[in-house]
């Protein structure tokens, strides 16, 4: 016998949580770019920032939704982890690139543009994990990819420490670009969180 639901489920939370890691991939690409040149294009911290103000917004969406809707796709308290994660992330970015600009950084450290090189392909494997939990197949590879994704990022900011602590002299300098390599670095690590969500959302329902 065919199997229907009296409340039917509310699947927009999908379509949400990806329009979200879409407004984060187009923030990342907006700050690789503002590290591709030097000086760096600090006049583009603001398209960040209001991208931040969005995903914000999409976040109090999901929520708000959640409190109103009985049958989800998947778990709700997932559902609000994958927002609270994905959210992370551009905050993660936003807070790099205001550092950028509040320390008025005139030359951009190469090690900074291999981790915001990774943080955008971080983001794009995101995405497609997203789409493959939607579909209920192909989630894991882009898992997968985003934890080497994240051991690659780890490896460039021990390697950017060690060199700025070995490099500069300055110390304001020094706690500035610490600063600044951190807040990268948790953007991936972010990353892979929301990929450890969809992880175990896709073992729960395997």
């Amino acid at each position: 016998m065919a199997r229907f639901r009296l409340i039917p489920r509310e699947e927009r939370f999908f379509t949400d949580l990806s329009a979200m890691a879409d407004a984060i991939a187009e923030g990342a690409a907006v700050f690789e770019a503002i590290l591709a040149t030097d000086p760096p294009a600090l006049a583009r911290a603001g398209e960040v920032q209001a991208i931040e103000h969005r995903c914000d917004d999409f976040t109090h969406d999901i929520v708000e939704r959640l409190n109103r809707t009985f049958v989800t796709p998947i778990d709700r308290e997932d559902i609000h982890a994958l927002a609270d994660s994905l959210d992370d992330v551009m905050d993660a970015i936003d807070s790099a690139a205001d550092s950028l600009s509040l320390y008025k950084i005139d030359r951009i450290r190469p090690e900074a543009r291999q981790q915001a090189v990774l943080i955008r392909r971080s983001v794009d494997q995101i995405r497609l994990a997203l789409a493959g939990l939607e579909r209920r197949d192909g989630a894991l590879p882009a898992v997968t990819e985003t934890k080497r994704l994240e051991h690659e990022a780890d490896a460039v900011h021990r390697s950017a420490i060690s060199r700025l602590f070995g490099e500069e002299t300055d110390a304001i300098t020094i706690i500035k670009w610490k600063e600044i390599f951190d807040f990268l670095e948790h953007a991936v690590d972010r990353c892979e969180k929301v990929a450890v969500v969809i992880e175990g959302v896709v073992v729960k329902h395997s």
